[in-house]
């Protein structure tokens, strides 16, 4: 099986990190994640990382930088960790990709449950040092 590349989306506003509660159409849903998605044939990681964003939880962002590169547990996505400054505006959740949305830090989000365990090392290791 060929793995596929899918952005996450490090969106930070005022020291904190959105997460979304995986929503009923999501792949592996009722786990607590960062946004994330499929990089669309054509399309750039940070081109990707706009698009999915505006369409889960209808935020405009602006891409940072890419900062961390891991796998999903099964091996069949290579996840390209952006940070992303997200502009003013409310949160629009897509009900069928976004069951609920929180503002966490590193802590919070290690308090919540279930989440992916490559997650809570991005959490603990490499956003600390950003």
């Amino acid at each position: 099986m060929e793995q596929r590349d899918a952005i996450v989306a490090v969106i930070r506003r005022g020291g904190r990190v959105l997460v979304i509660l995986r929503g009923p159409a999501a792949r592996m849903p009722g786990y607590w994640a960062p946004l994330s998605g499929t990089v669309e044939a054509g399309e750039t990681q940070a081109e990707a990382l706009v698009r999915e964003v505006a369409e889960e939880v209808g935020l405009r962002v602006v891409p940072g930088a890419k900062v961390w590169e891991s796998e999903t547990h099964d091996k069949g996505f290579r996840l390209h960790w952006w940070t992303a400054e997200a502009e003013a505006g409310d949160v629009v959740m897509d009900p069928g990709e976004v069951s609920a949305v929180r503002w966490v830090t590193a802590e919070e989000f290690a308090g919540l449950h279930p989440v992916f365990a490559e997650d809570l090392v991005f959490f603990d290791r490499v956003l600390p040092e950003l």
